[in-house]
């Protein structure tokens, strides 16, 4: 019965998570409206890191309560999430994901550096404040060199938007999303601090390892806003929002966020089984999705189905 009441309380409080994130999503959404920012500004500025923020805030949170295991299962397991639950769920729910040929040798190679730079700075078990900067430096890295060897010019640009989205910000047509971003950056610190909480008692309640309940647990809570992201812009058409949402968050994931953990709080693995099999399903997973968008440039549903069933497999591992 405890199990149960801890496990409602846990959903509950990464539901609140995810409504903060909409809340912030959207009221920023209309920010750039009125500040009349655009469609690059609200993808490259605001969608890029929104979709990351339960992650960021439970690792931060996770932080400065020192757990920070509890934000590396969380971290590992939502990249794992992203890979299976989230695009196979998209591609069950859509049907057919075209996909370039650009991004199967770019993007997503990328990605997967940045979903595995925290596992393989963690091969002495130990990730230490100067793994973390490496962590930054990468992020940083993808965000500006990388970003503008593919869109040349873009950082000017980005730059000139940061500085009229700030001279517009403070006028008064503007103060009710001001308010609405400070009320949804309240809820997601709020939520974010009760998750850890919440997880912590579970895993010394039940004796289990605090990794893992940040690996299935609080990672299935986090990761809904990819989801319902996902599955929306894909139904719009917008697959190019789909795929840098999705990889963006990955990329985010795995070092601004394990990076900061890492600068606050250093930590050392004590699950190191269940950390070596979330490592392995990581690896399995990204080869197979591989397989399936280099062989035809698409994915279909029938492999979107083969996803999600690799993660419950997953998911019954880890728990069995």
């Amino acid at each position: 019965m405890i199990i149960v009441f801890y496990l409602v309380l846990i959903f509950f409080f990464a539901f609140l998570l995810v409504k903060a994130t909409d809340i912030l999503i959207v009221n920023f959404r209309a920010l750039s409206l009125k500040t009349k920012l655009g469609k690059f500004a609200l993808t490259s500025l605001i969608l890029g890191l929104a979709t990351s923020l339960p992650e960021l805030f439970v690792g931060l949170s996770s932080a400065f309560n020192n757990q920070p295991i509890l934000s590396l299962g969380n971290i590992i397991g939502a990249n794992i999430a992203n890979l299976s639950l989230v695009l196979g769920g998209a591609a069950l729910v859509v049907g057919l994901i075209n996909i370039k040929e650009g991004f199967i040798r770019r993007d997503i190679f990328y990605a997967f550096l940045a979903a595995s730079a925290p596992m393989i700075l963690l091969f002495d078990k130990f990730l230490s404040r100067i793994d973390g900067l490496i962590l930054l430096v990468f992020y940083i890295f993808y965000q500006v060199v990388i970003f503008s060897e593919r869109r040349g010019g873009l950082v000017k640009e980005k730059v000139s938007i940061v500085k009229r989205f700030l001279r517009k910000v403070g006028q008064k047509e503007t103060k009710k999303e001001i308010v609405w971003i400070f009320i949804g950056i309240i809820l997601l610190l709020i939520s974010a601090n009760i998750l850890v909480i919440l997880a912590s008692r579970l895993a010394i309640v039940f004796n289990l390892p605090l990794f893992l309940v940040g690996l299935l647990i609080v990672a299935a809570g986090t990761t809904l806003p990819e989801l319902v992201f996902s599955i929306k812009t894909l139904k719009e058409g917008q697959k190019e929002m789909f795929f840098g949402n999705l990889l963006g968050s990955i990329v985010t994931n795995g070092t601004l966020v394990i990076g900061l953990v890492a600068l606050i709080s250093p930590f050392r693995i004590q699950a190191f089984s269940d950390y070596l099999l979330a490592t392995m399903a990581f690896l399995i997973i990204f080869g197979i999705l591989f397989f399936f968008i280099k062989t035809k440039q698409k994915l279909e549903r029938w492999e979107g189905v083969v996803l999600l069933l690799i993660y419950l497999l997953f998911v019954f591992l880890e728990t069995f």
